[in-house]
């Protein structure tokens, strides 16, 4: 089931996406930007990555949690994952981000 990407504005003014899946839970977000169609732009960058293993960036945080980042080919995050218990869960975390982007459409919230 395809998911969704969430294009919104900030309380700061920036734009910003998440996806997320087709059962509704968020699995991704991005960072902020300064314009609307940079923001888009990570969007198609999202869903052109997302299905290469290799873009993906596993980390154990300081707190003992795991996540992911999904990089573009230039090395840039593009999208961060919410905190995992473990490795394994990041990386079915990040399984989820190729079938969600599977069709997936933009709500503009904008």
């Amino acid at each position: 089931m395809a998911g969704k990407f969430e294009l919104y504005k900030d309380k700061g003014g920036e734009f910003r996406f998440r996806l997320k899946a087709g059962n509704g839970e968020a699995v991704g977000a991005s960072e902020g930007y300064k314009a609307k169609a940079s923001a888009e732009n990570g969007i198609e960058s999202v869903k052109k990555n997302a299905a290469e293993e290799g873009r993906y960036e596993y980390k154990e945080g300081k707190n003992g949690k795991w996540y992911f980042n999904l990089k573009a080919s230039n090395g840039q995050v593009i999208l961060s994952s919410q905190a995992y218990a473990d490795e394994s869960g990041a990386k079915a975390g990040a399984k989820a981000v190729g079938r969600a982007v599977d069709g997936a459409k933009t709500d503009d919230q904008t």
